[in-house]
């Protein structure tokens, strides 16, 4: 009887130290990979940065740009609409071009309309399925355009508005949904 009381004993103890592998196994498998966080760079490194890019042939080019004509034009036109960014107002807008396309650009390449805005030409850039939303329009059609941000590229012949709300005859053609944690 002794002998049975060791021979449970022990098979209890083995069958409880392997569910506990197994266990352990299995927990190991349910929580996701972590992946390495990368900190934030510092002031100091985002300077260092910062110049690095400066010096490279892109950041040559883009510094030259920011200077020539053309960059100091863009400049110019995003002076006259940022007021509009933080208060997401309204801009009265006319349509240009529905079919204004980059040079070499393959057919799913990104759609634009490019509209002007107190005298100024500004580009507002869609995806092929959002700018669906938008083939009713035509040139010298007025519409209200709100947009939280715009984008500068030595790339680009005019000033690139975020594309964040559209409307015609007050009907709301286009409106991008915004993410509440990052605004996008």
């Amino acid at each position: 009887m002794k002998h049975l009381k060791k021979i449970l004993f022990t098979l209890f103890i083995v069958a409880v130290v392997v569910s506990s592998v197994v266990v352990a196994k299995n927990d190991n498998k349910k929580e996701p990979t972590k992946k390495a966080l990368q900190k934030p760079l510092t002031a100091e490194e985002m300077k260092a940065a910062r110049k690095k890019w400066e010096a490279s042939p892109d950041g040559i080019a883009y510094k030259k740009w920011v200077n020539s004509p053309e960059g100091k034009k863009i400049d110019a036109s995003y002076e006259k609409v940022k007021k509009h960014f933080k208060a997401f107002s309204d801009m009265e807008a006319v349509v240009k071009s529905v079919t204004f396309q980059r040079e070499n650009a393959p057919s799913d390449s990104p759609k634009w309309l490019i509209v002007e805005i107190e005298g100024e030409t500004y580009m507002m850039q869609f995806i092929p399925k959002e700018f669906e939303l938008l083939k009713s329009l035509k040139v010298n059609d007025k519409l209200l355009v709100r947009s939280h941000s715009a984008g500068f590229s030595n790339n680009h012949p005019y000033l690139i508005l975020s594309s964040d709300y559209i409307a015609k005859d007050n009907k709301v053609l286009f409106k991008r949904a915004v993410n509440k944690n990052n605004r996008c």
